[in-house]
């Protein structure tokens, strides 16, 4: 009788074989897809199109509320923009990690020549963000510095620690990809951010497919003390990554005066606080699954702000619905 262990490999096989299939199935380029020279892409600051999305915290302020339409679109575009050139330093991150991963491994892996894919896919998502960032004229800035001299230190774990590294592949790719995904669905966004967002979720439904693979893979073979590790690390990782990626950043509020009385009651406002929990829902979601948010570890997921019930819904969970997002 064949055991789980004994399917394993040939099923993690089987699907990054199939995501490299869909990888060149289903790819965009960075200037032959988006028509960035077309009148209707052109990025005005003053357009009405740019408004915030409706749970950005931003949004439920009275500070924002009292704002001219014209700063609002401004403030709006400023946001945008910043999360593109966020998404732009951590794919830098993510890549980097890859390459370093992809170094050591043996030529005959599968998962290497989807690695290669993966890192292709990223290279034109970055072009796509810095080139919108440069189109707004505005000073753009990312990740605060202390955190990009600590990803320094994450390109390290893909050598030294990879469940962990690939834990934080998702807390980067999973919140983005929920927060893309409702903005779709709202309608209403300039043709310029909803293309660069529906190519991104496109390529981004592989991308997070391969990283629950891997990890549903790789965390159940972990000795006791690396597991330990991880179920500390996630928490940390996921609370972190998910302020970064939903919340305004500090440049922006700087930008634009925004009060910090009025920010801070709107981060800490239940809805904020609902906004962090659902965008790290799917990683949520498997962390349980993997067991590693077993108490005391759950405490850690609550005091990060990232814990709720494991059935909260969020961004897709499984490969199925992922794949058809890639495929479609």
């Amino acid at each position: 009788m064949t055991t789980t262990k004994e399917r394993q490999p040939t099923d993690f096989a089987t699907a990054v074989e199939r995501l490299s299939k869909v990888s060149v199935d289903r790819h965009f380029d960075a200037y032959r897809d988006v028509a960035w020279d077309d009148p209707e892409m052109a990025i005005d600051p003053e357009d009405p199109r740019f408004e915030l999305w409706l749970d950005d915290p931003l949004r439920r302020t009275d500070w924002y509320a009292r704002q001219p339409a014209e700063v609002r679109s401004r403030i709006a575009l400023h946001r945008v923009a910043t999360a593109m050139r966020i998404g732009w330093e951590f794919e830098n991150v993510l890549q980097r990690g890859l390459l370093e991963h992809a170094y050591w491994m043996d030529g005959r892996q599968p998962e290497l020549r989807y690695l290669m894919h993966e890192i292709a896919e990223e290279c034109q998502h970055m072009l796509m963000f810095q080139e919108f960032a440069n189109r707004t004229g505005m000073d753009i800035r990312g990740m605060p510095r202390h955190m990009k001299l600590a990803s320094r230190m994450v390109v390290l774990l893909s050598r030294t620690f990879p469940a962990a590294f690939f834990m934080f592949v998702l807390a980067g790719e999973d919140p983005v990809d929920y927060i893309q995904r409702k903005q779709l669905k709202e309608g209403g966004s300039h043709p310029a951010t909803e293309r660069i967002m529906r190519i991104h979720v496109t390529e981004e439904a592989r991308h997070i497919a391969f990283a629950r693979h891997y990890l549903r893979r790789q965390v159940p073979a972990l000795h006791g003390l690396r597991r330990r590790q991880l179920a500390v690390m996630a928490p940390i990782i996921f609370g972190t990554m998910a302020r970064l990626m939903a919340f305004p950043s500090p440049h922006t509020a700087r930008t634009f005066g925004v009060p910090r009385p009025d920010l801070r009651r709107a981060l800490r406002s239940p809805s904020g606080r609902r906004l962090l929990s659902e965008v790290a829902a799917g990683p949520r979601r498997l962390c349980v699954e993997l067991g590693l948010t077993r108490f005391p570890y759950s405490l850690l997921w609550r005091v990060m702000g990232v814990w709720d019930d494991p059935r909260a819904p969020g961004g897709p969970d499984e490969v199925a619905p992922l794949m058809e997002a890639a495929a479609g």
